[in-house]
């Protein structure tokens, strides 16, 4: 597809995709998104009174606000006429997806692998895009965005790609969240990998405070202190019980165990998997020297509050075990979340899991 026609795609509806019912089929704007046309959408497509969009539009008119338009909206308390289901930033941003055709992404970081994909843009490109790298093929990189409509950009990825960019729509706070987690750990792994660091400082606490991956990374900050910090927090945040670092011939894999299932969350150069095995044997307060036979050891750390979550921060134990292997130390870490053991147990035991009564 040439860089017109994808161009061109981004401001007409595809035939092969209906309007919603009674939406009327116009030509769609360029820019940012702005809630007073989405406000008209939403009314023009039944999906809230004339009423509920007067109300936004007077209460949204009397000041400013700098939040991305679906999640202010998302935040205004509108629920869909008829159904009453609450049109939060995810309903609101999967119907402007299927309102203007565009594909529907739910950013699943467990299938992205961004140390392949952190060259197709800048983090301060990405920041001031709303987009985020979260494919790629020979031909083909398809990237999320919260801005469908500002597409003024994508002549440039492809002609620095020379692949034809794929545009998917996504929630702008999944976006703002993964953009800074995502360049903040390729930032530290290639400044590790570069400086070879290994992490040998004269000593840590045993109580490791969490929470600064989600920072701006600078270009003098300890590389694989960093990925560790990452490591253990989006563990806690995926909910994984047990984290696996292997190393392989060529790279190391980072493994998260989630629901008694594996997933490949990272590779890392071997020389960076070795050092993020040392620090942690140094927390645990194991033999770093120590390589040729299996150890055990321990760390208690804190998993910090989360207030979008409402989840509360609390300690989290962790049992360490190493086992020497044919390309190095392959390390295991057992999660003891009693966060995690609650929220599972309160899961199981909801009314959409437990069995009808009567059932066979």
């Amino acid at each position: 597809m040439s860089t017109s026609s994808s161009h061109r795609k981004s401001f007409e509806r595809p035939a092969d995709r209906p309007a919603q019912p009674g939406a009327a089929v116009v030509a769609l704007p360029k820019g940012r998104l702005d809630w007073r046309q989405l406000l008209d959408w939403l009314r023009d497509d039944r999906w809230i009174s004339a009423d509920d969009a007067e109300r936004i539009a007077r209460r949204f008119g009397a000041g400013q606000s700098s939040l991305h338009a679906l999640v202010r909206l998302g935040g205004a308390g509108l629920t869909r006429a008829g159904t009453q289901r609450p049109l939060d930033t995810e309903a609101l941003t999967e119907w402007l997806a299927g309102r203007i055709g565009r594909p529907f992404l739910r950013i699943d970081p467990l299938k992205i692998d961004f140390g392949r994909l952190a060259d197709v843009m800048s983090v301060q490109y990405a920041q001031m895009r709303h987009a985020l790298p979260v494919a790629s093929t020979a031909t083909e990189v398809t990237i999320a965005t919260a801005e469908p409509f500002d597409t003024a950009w994508v002549p440039e990825i492809e002609a620095h790609t020379r692949k034809r960019v794929n545009l998917v729509l996504a929630h702008p706070e999944d976006l703002r969240r993964y953009t800074t987690e995502f360049y903040a750990l390729t930032r530290s792994v290639r400044a590790a990998a570069k400086s070879g660091e290994v992490a040998t400082a004269a000593s840590f606490e045993q109580l490791v405070e969490l929470g600064r991956s989600t920072k701006q990374l600078d270009a003098n900050d300890q590389g694989v202190v960093q990925v560790v910090d990452w490591l253990w927090q989006y563990a806690f945040d995926q909910r994984a019980s047990d984290i696996h670092l292997e190393p392989r011939r060529d790279m190391g894999a980072i493994r998260f165990r989630i629901d008694g299932v594996l997933h490949t969350v990272y590779q890392v150069p071997l020389t960076v998997m070795s050092a993020m095995t040392a620090r942690i044997k140094l927390l645990g307060r194991m033999d770093v020297v120590e390589k040729r036979r299996p150890l055990d050891g321990r760390i208690k750390t804190v998993r910090p509050a989360d207030a979008e979550r409402g989840e509360k921060g609390g300690e989290v134990e962790m049992r360490l075990s190493t086992l020497p292997t044919a390309f190095g130390e392959k390390m295991v870490m057992r999660i003891f979340d009693p966060e995690a053991a609650v929220k599972s147990s309160t899961r199981s035991a909801s009314p959409s899991t437990r069995p009808r009564r009567g059932a066979n």
